[in-house]
């Protein structure tokens, strides 16, 4: 399972379903609704629709995708909102978990949604968004399905001003992005193959001090030889936490963490490794820690870094709400 963020055409996705934000009639509307008819091919999918309206606001129903790369089509109806104060978070919170009831029904492993009210039905889209993290978050935590929110601009995509506040605020105290003279631009895989071969050597100085009151470091990762996967291992356990909560909190995938169980030797991505240890509510010297067992290190000339160093450091480890603001300054997700 994992849940990401993507700014695409929901249309144009290779998914087992995707979304459509349907009205009660699941008839063809304007926006999304009708990119999605038209794609699919209007008469079939219509047809098809006709067959199962109407439907109640915070239902779902499935049909065939068609012409669509997509298998499916979910047409789950969301509430138009007033003021937030006649159940509109309750039904479209229904919207979601209904949709992805029937995938999973369906036997689908992937399945795609838009910011479900968000158009014309006026739901704020902060507030949206806060429902979607929600009820798919709760769904995927009893669920193996990969998920995606897909947006096409990030004008549709709101995070907290005042979280977006304290991070810009942040990042202007701490990235210092890197002064090197060149005879041409460096292509970014080579920005970062550069920041990852230099970063053991860097890593301890561009680190911020750890939060008050952690665990003490030496405490959890005693053998100094151990590799990661053992360190991870161990520490999952000293968490008292089963492995699926941890790599459910850590937005990765069951099969993944399977190989690394297996693997003594498995070398993880760097992100992989900041998510466990979000998953596992480490601090920024643990989290150090256990990335320089994989080779890695957090440095202030990555923009992405510091963004994750700063919900470190506040003891702020939500990974959706890590990834809603990597999203924002277009980095890649966790």
């Amino acid at each position: 399972m994992s849940f990401t963020i993507i700014r695409n055409d929901i249309t144009k996705l290779h998914v087992d379903a995707i979304v459509n934000a349907a009205n009660t009639d699941l008839a063809m509307g304007g926006g999304v609704c009708g990119a999605i008819f038209k794609a699919a091919g209007a008469t079939q999918l219509q047809a098809a629709c006709d067959k199962l309206s109407p439907i109640k606001t915070g239902e779902a129903v499935i049909t065939p995708g068609f012409a669509l790369p997509a298998k499916f089509v979910i047409h789950a109806a969301g509430p138009v909102y007033r003021d937030g104060k006649r159940g509109e978070k309750e039904l479209l919170h229904a919207a979601y978990k209904n949709s992805l009831k029937r995938a999973v029904e369906n036997k689908c492993e992937s399945i795609a949604f838009p910011l479900i009210s968000s158009g014309i039905y006026g739901y704020p889209k902060d507030e949206a968004l806060r429902v979607a993290t929600s009820a798919i978050r709760d769904f995927l935590s009893e669920h193996d399905i990969d998920v995606s929110l897909v947006v096409f601009d990030k004008v549709a995509f709101t995070v907290s001003e005042k979280l977006l506040g304290e991070v810009a605020s942040y990042i202007d105290e701490h990235y210092a992005p890197e002064h090197r003279v060149l005879r041409r631009n460096l292509l970014d895989v080579e920005i970062d193959a550069i920041a990852e071969a230099s970063a053991p050597m860097m890593h301890k100085e561009m680190l911020a001090p750890s939060i008050a009151g952690a665990p003490d470091l030496d405490d959890l990762v005693g053998n100094l030889d151990e590799p990661f996967s053992a360190t991870l291992l161990r520490l999952i356990d000293k968490s008292g936490k089963k492995d699926s909560e941890i790599y459910n909190r850590a937005n990765i995938d069951r099969r993944l963490f399977s190989k690394i169980r297996s693997n003594a030797h498995y070398a993880p991505s760097k992100s992989t490794v900041i998510a466990f240890a979000i998953a596992l509510e480490l601090n920024l010297d643990q989290t150090e820690d256990l990335l320089e067992r994989a080779g890695f290190a957090l440095s202030h000339s990555r923009k992405f870094d510091v963004i994750v160093e700063y919900f470190i450091a506040s003891g702020k480890y939500d990974i959706f709400e890590i990834n809603e603001v990597l999203f924002s300054y277009d980095q890649s997700l966790l």
